[in-house]
């Protein structure tokens, strides 16, 4: 018998699976644009990039995030492997509370970035945008630990906005407008255990559920009738990609490559030119990549991820970055790049090479436009700004507003 996927096809008819949301989501996809995200395919855009990044902005926006790699540690030595894994001391991570983190290899070049959860004292939950079960298991030789992915048996969906906590109270999730961020709260959707974090990669307040895969259409449903008066509307990954770089939030393949992919010398990052050092934990222990880190912060770091605005609003993704109009030296190159519609600024996360990323306060962007197929050159001036872009208050809030 020929293998099938999720929906039942067989596997050369439709190679990437969908989502348990897909049964609802499939006809709002106006577009028909999607995109594959660790095997999944997932909506692009649902109707109108601008639409939905506004919803994000100023009402409540969904988004799947059941691709999202998920694994479950346990183990008598759960927290000892981790905290031998990721630069972060889990000793001090609480039960139901969410941490952002990184882990490194023994050069202290950054593999991957991901959340950690932790459910008790051996129990956790690791979420990664890419699939990292070799490097886990590599890691874990020696611990009574156990690692399993879990990604096809959790539905998880993002809820983001201002009145995204309304559209929760409005469920019935009563108490949930007091979980603070990066803490978690246990619920019941019907007949359906729901995890909710106070968690999201839009810099906004948020939320992200977890269900397991037959309570996901109830949980599509419960949501969009309970924000039915509250402009929600699905959206889909350019939206989204426009929240995350206005609240500074770095991405894989985009900000930085994984040193288990990259195939020339010196493509690799560590945490401390992401601009991550707070997540470093130098004196909690022995973990992967300390020693590099320590040297580095010693002798000072190649590079530095720096938030910047740029004059204009010309959109300036992948172009080189210059000193002066004496020189016109090299010094760094845009990672990411947008026209903040919220900010109203031209904005950029900019990878700037040592020593100019500590003595340079501006600079020039030399910025290559398409227009009507023929291509023009913009050389704007840049400065350095603080990161993030955009950080409302109401993010932080607690408790959170239902507005």
């Amino acid at each position: 018998m020929m293998p099938a996927n999720s929906n039942g096809r067989p596997h050369y008819r439709r190679p990437l699976i969908t989502t348990p949301f897909f049964e609802r989501s499939q006809y709002l996809v106006e577009t028909d644009t999607y995109v594959a995200w660790s095997g999944y395919s997932t909506p692009d855009v649902y109707s109108s990039v601008e639409q939905e990044y506004f919803a994000i902005r100023n009402s409540a926006a969904i988004f799947d995030l059941t691709p999202m790699v998920k694994y479950r540690i346990t183990g008598a030595d759960a927290e000892r492997y981790l905290n031998r894994l990721i630069t972060r001391d889990v000793s001090k991570l609480r039960v139901d509370r969410v941490a952002y983190t990184v882990w490194c290899n023994e050069f202290g070049h950054l593999i991957d970035d991901g959340t950690v959860f932790r459910f008790g004292p051996s129990q956790f939950h690791v979420c990664t945008a890419e699939r990292q079960l070799d490097w886990f298991l590599d890691s874990a030789i020696g611990y009574d630990v156990s690692i399993d992915e879990v990604t096809e048996q959790i539905a998880a969906i993002a809820l983001q906005g201002p009145t995204s906590c309304a559209v929760l109270k409005s469920m019935g999730l009563a108490g949930v407008e007091n979980l603070r961020m990066f803490e978690m709260g246990h619920f019941t959707l019907g007949r359906h255990a729901l995890m909710v974090s106070r968690t999201g990669f839009t810099g906004d307040l948020g939320y992200e559920l977890w269900i397991a895969p037959e309570g996901a259409v109830e949980l599509w449903d419960a949501l969009f009738e309970a924000g039915k008066n509250r402009g929600i509307r699905p959206i889909g990954y350019q939206a989204l990609e426009m929240a995350r770089i206005e609240a500074g939030f770095i991405l894989p393949n985009v900000d930085f490559i994984s040193a288990a992919h990259t195939v020339r010398l010196g493509r690799e990052t560590t945490p401390f030119e992401l601009g991550l050092e707070w997540l470093v934990a130098l004196d909690k222990g022995h973990f992967n990549g300390r020693r590099a880190l320590l040297q580095e912060k010693a002798r000072g770091s190649r590079r530095r991820l720096l938030a910047i605005e740029i004059a204009g609003k010309k959109p300036a993704h992948g172009s080189l970055i210059y000193d002066d109009e004496t020189s016109w030296r090299q010094v760094g190159e845009i990672k990411s790049a947008l026209w903040s519609p919220t900010c109203k600024r031209n904005i950029a996360l900019a990878m700037i090479d040592a020593p100019h990323f500590s003595t340079l306060k501006e600079f020039w962007v030399d910025i290559y436009l398409h227009r009507e197929l023929m291509w023009e050159r913009r050389m704007e001036r840049a400065w350095t700004v603080e990161r993030p872009f955009f950080a409302p208050e109401r993010r932080k809030a607690t408790p959170a507003p239902d507005r």
